[in-house]
């Protein structure tokens, strides 16, 4: 490892600096990406540095030491800029330069606005301002990025397309089947309760969340939740891994992101989990004597699906709250893009297991929410890292759409999607379409025809959604009025060799699932 020269001990890092650091790339080469300090603390007498390195993921975020450090390009914040936290007050984390930059020209524009609008009176006689009307300065609104919908078959002439072999080339359509899955998260800040003290179910939601009540507890359950985070209230507290190591079973898991645990196991080399009823313990002592009185051997709810060692079980969050509650602060470990709360009554869990002598073994989940005005049939979906390419992201995916195949709706995932997350479902969704494309037999020796609508009625896949992955395969032409599949021999070659590495799939036989009416309150 290369050593930095001793003039270290001279210059003080503060939290906001910025500067090479040195770590392993894939190809366990080194490398000098520039990284912003977080958090500085001292261990033995050692000082260590918490560094996020920029335009990488949140989950390569560590702790390093002084030796790792490029400091001849040290890089310090301004003294004055401050960072504001989750409560709306000021923090103390100097900012970064491309921050204090960005505040710069907003404050400009506000003293140019300011000189515009103020003038000076005149000495005796008072003179009528004449009245201007002052532009607001434009800001861009924080969309969630979503998937481009096309403007294509939405007129009569685009109803059918005709699906027939390309006489030109289009890219080659490949597997994206070793992509592991981590999608979104179960939306709202979950803040950890104090020892000793029950919290109130609705306790992370806002006012627009929670229904009229005067003493803030809500009068009769949810049925709509969103999941999606607001990021602009992230502080530093949060944009750090807090918990060491998690051991669950027979795995130990290396979190990515910050999940609200509470204070008191942060500072623990590991966190022990149940892997049954996923209640944390602090010591390998606690978890024995829980695991003497934990009569689970699978997560509680209904097995509604079981095909050899894979079954899934629905987990009502409002009659399971504990478990819930456990499950989503599991998953936020590994989730990023999402924020969790405690009020888990407007969500439906499905636990993806795998089953053994000792029990059912939790794979991975998704969450869904019990009535969905978007039409959303995902909120949060995650496959733990130990079982992650292997097949069952698409598993759990393919599940979803059976469901609402059940339930005879068309769904999609809610959004934003993570990168990760789109990948999987690309696949997913490539896979699907092109294997109906495929099946399409010639009638009466003409071309085969199909719509859209008829792909989505057969997947179960949201219109939008199969349009964004017929452009993205790029299958779409305009020919001689009326719009084409074209499907390439690579397209082909390549759905083969997909499909031949997909041996999980999900057989309707072994579904046992009947949909409810959530709303009726008397389901709840």
């Amino acid at each position: 490892m290369t050593k930095m020269a001793d003039n270290s001990s001279s210059v003080e890092i503060v939290e906001g600096c910025r500067l090479p650091v040195l770590r392993k790339n894939q190809e366990h080469e080194d490398e000098w990406p520039l990284a912003e300090i977080l958090s500085v603390k001292e261990v033995s007498s050692r000082k260590l540095y918490y560094v996020h390195y920029i335009d990488f993921n949140k989950r390569l975020d560590e702790w390093v030491t002084t030796e790792r450090l490029d400091m001849k390009k040290l890089q310090f914040p301004k003294k004055d800029a401050k960072t504001p936290t989750k409560n709306g007050l000021s923090g103390s984390r100097p900012s970064s330069p491309e921050r204090d930059r960005e505040r710069e020209r907003e404050r400009e524009k506000s003293l140019d606005l300011n000189v515009q609008t103020a003038t000076a009176p005149s000495r005796g006689k008072t003179l009528p301002t004449p009245k201007r009307k002052v532009e607001p300065a434009p800001v861009a609104p924080q969309v969630p990025p979503v998937i481009p919908v096309p403007s294509l078959p939405s007129s009569a002439e685009a109803t059918q397309a005709a699906v027939f072999p390309a006489v030109r080339e289009t890219p080659t359509f490949k597997s994206r089947e070793d992509h592991e899955l981590t999608t979104n998260g179960n939306a709202r800040r979950l803040i950890p309760a104090p020892p000793g003290r029950k919290r109130k179910a609705n306790c992370g939601g806002t006012d627009e969340d929670s229904q009229d009540s005067s003493d803030g507890i809500p009068s009769a359950p949810r049925m709509t939740g969103s999941l999606v985070s607001d990021r602009s209230h992230d502080d530093i507290v949060t944009r750090m891994k807090n918990i060491e190591c998690i051991e669950l079973g027979r795995h130990r898991l290396k979190p990515w992101y910050f999940s609200p645990y509470p204070q008191e196991l942060t500072s623990l080399p590991i966190l022990y989990l149940c892997e049954f009823c996923l209640k944390y313990l602090k010591s390998l002592k606690c978890l024995q004597r829980h695991l003497t009185k934990c009569n689970l051997r699978h997560p509680p709810g209904n097995e509604i699906y079981r095909k050899g060692t894979i079954s899934f079980f629905e987990i009502d969050g409002r009659k399971n709250k504990n478990y819930s509650q456990n499950l989503c602060l599991l998953a936020k470990c590994f989730l990023d893009h999402k924020t969790l709360y405690y009020d888990t009554d407007p969500f439906l869990f499905y636990v993806m297991t795998e089953y053994d002598s000792k029990g059912f073994h939790i794979v991975g989940y998704f969450s869904k929410e019990k009535e969905s005005t978007e039409d959303y049939n995902v909120a949060c979906i995650l496959t733990l890292p130990p079982y992650q390419r292997r097949g069952y992201g698409k598993l759990l995916i393919e599940f979803s759409y059976e469901l609402s195949k059940v339930e005879g709706k068309t769904g999609t995932p809610e959004k934003p999607l993570s990168d990760l997350g789109l990948l999987s479902y690309r696949s997913y969704w490539s896979q699907t379409i092109l294997e109906i494309l495929m099946d399409l037999k010639p009638d009466n020796g003409e071309r085969p025809q199909i719509t859209i609508n008829e792909i989505s009625e057969i997947t179960s896949v949201k219109k939008e959604d199969v349009i964004s992955t017929l452009q993205y395969l790029n299958l779409i032409n305009y020919y001689k009025g009326q719009y084409i599949l074209t499907l390439s021999e690579d397209i082909v070659e390549g759905h083969e060799r997909a499909m031949q590495k997909r041996h999980l799939r999900i057989d309707p036989k072994c579904l046992h699932f009947t949909p409810k009416d959530w709303s009726k309150r008397g389901k709840w």
